[in-house]
């Protein structure tokens, strides 16, 4: 999300991206090489340096609200989290994409309602599955929704062997045992779903609007649609103000923290280089879910997250793109 996070670019043929969670607004990367520069200009290392630690620094950040939100989940339920992140999502994207929603036309406004209702749906199902199983594995099998559309999207025999990879891992993730939440799992899988969706329809949000102007707009209409939830909490049960400041924390993190981040990165960094360091999100999430919330993965479980990530890893690094 990244959970949740800031938007994250749709992959390239052969490329998946993970922030755990998927947003909206940064740019499609197509087959464009972000790091490439115009010959006879110098490209200092100290640039690409930076785009590094700022992509780790994005991941961090993304993880670390996921955690923070869930403290919330007591108080304010998954449900009640996730509608304070789409307000600080919607805030932070139509001040930056400043829609002109009057001029959009009726082709222009369903994409951009579908890419609303995924971009909501999704976060409630990735927040509801991590506060079932927890947030490594919940991100984990988030992740299989763009990873999915870039081996499907290749027909090379290596990009096969890592569908077999990615697919053992989730065999084994989903084992039956006594312990296991197949809820929990059913919800993660419905966020890889949604983030799937989510590419597919900014992408033809991207061709239709100019600009981050559709996917502001999707955030503001997604924000709309958890008002009621947002009311209903205030006048039901109103919230503690830690709860409140929990959520509004993960918001900030979340997905104010990594939108900009990622801005500033797709402009040092080749577009590879991003899909490989966002790929590790998923054991970002895990050692995150460990530290902040004691959640601790076992070797089965650690493996299978390991075999996701190679997965997407050795796509990336045997692609041309």
């Amino acid at each position: 999300m990244h959970a949740a996070s800031a938007p994250t670019p749709a992959p390239a043929q052969g490329t998946a991206t993970a922030s755990s969670g998927p947003d909206l607004g940064t740019p499609d990367l197509g087959t464009r090489d972000l790091g490439t520069r115009e010959p006879g200009i110098p490209d200092p290392g100290g640039k690409r340096l930076a785009g590094l630690v700022t992509m780790f620094g994005s991941g961090l950040s993304n993880q670390t609200g996921a955690a923070i939100g869930s403290l919330a989940f007591p108080v304010l339920g998954p449900v009640g989290v996730v509608a304070v992140r789409q307000y600080v999502a919607a805030i932070v994207l139509l001040a930056v994409g400043r829609p002109r929603l009057r001029a959009f036309t009726r082709r222009q406004w369903w994409p951009v309602l579908l890419l609303a209702l995924v971009f909501g749906t999704m976060n409630l199902s990735l927040y509801s599955a991590i506060d079932r199983i927890g947030l490594g594995l919940a991100v984990t099998l988030e992740f299989l929704g763009p990873l999915s559309i870039a081996l499907a999207a290749s027909r090379r025999p290596v990009d096969a062997c890592c569908a077999l990879i990615a697919a053992a891992g989730v065999v084994t993730l989903m084992r039956p045992q006594p312990s296991a939440d197949y809820m929990g799992m059913g919800l993660g899988l419905l966020a890889a779903v949604c983030w799937a969706s989510y590419i597919l329809l900014n992408r033809t949000v991207g061709r239709r609007i100019p600009g981050v102007q559709g996917s502001a707009a999707a955030a503001g209409v997604s924000a709309l649609m958890f008002l009621p939830v947002g009311v209903v909490l205030v006048v039901d049960r109103p919230p503690s103000a830690g709860s409140v400041a929990y959520a509004l924390v993960a918001g900030v993190l979340s997905s104010a923290v990594p939108y900009l981040a990622d801005l500033l990165t797709l402009r040092r960094v080749p577009a590879r280089v991003f899909g490989l360091f966002m790929s590790v999100n998923p054991v970002l999430a895990a050692v995150v879910g460990w530290i902040v919330l004691g959640q601790n993965l076992g070797w089965t479980e650690s493996a299978a997250v390991a075999a996701i990530v190679a997965a997407n890893a050795l796509s990336i690094l045997t692609s041309r793109a």
